[in-house]
């Protein structure tokens, strides 16, 4: 999971799909992590409101630390989704070609008709940082398909 500073809707959508993959099972099946495409924050905790508004809906950030993407990031994860189009073109300059593919914006997987971006709360109110939540949610529901086929591909029942 992707955004600007690592602060507010990557881990967020850390914590959301995390919880959700535990709820299924999956948990110790898939890898979920989050990174920045800028160091402003890094090793700092979530945005106290991100925190707070996740809490409400029993998502735990408080583990999490802001960190920079890192070039490993390309060979180490199968995907790499940005919550926005700004972010997936500095994924897009930042990867080997060979990994582009694995690039994709989150809403990807949300229903038909949903929004194209994870729009940033930071400068906004409690409804922004609800807002990001609703479509986090719905995002890594659609998500969850298209990983449980590929661990079912990758260790056959």
């Amino acid at each position: 999971m992707v955004c600007m500073g690592n602060i507010c809707r990557s881990p967020t959508a850390e914590a959301v799909l995390r919880h959700k993959l535990v709820q299924r099972g999956l948990g110790d099946h898939v890898r979920v992590d989050s990174a920045g495409t800028h160091a402003w924050h890094t090793g700092e905790a979530p945005d106290h409101r991100s925190r707070t508004h996740a809490a409400r809906r029993g998502y735990d950030l408080t583990g999490l630390r802001a960190r920079l993407v890192h070039a490993t990031d390309f060979d180490r994860f199968d995907l790499l989704l940005a919550m926005d189009e700004g972010n997936l073109a500095h994924l897009v300059a930042a990867c080997p070609p060979a990994h582009r593919p694995k690039l994709r914006l989150l809403m990807e997987f949300a229903p038909k008709g949903s929004t194209r971006e994870v729009p940033d709360p930071y400068g906004s109110g409690p409804e922004g940082f609800e807002q990001v939540l609703d479509l986090l949610e719905s995002a890594c529901e659609g998500l969850l398909p298209h990983l449980r086929q590929g661990k079912d591909a990758k260790n056959p029942a």
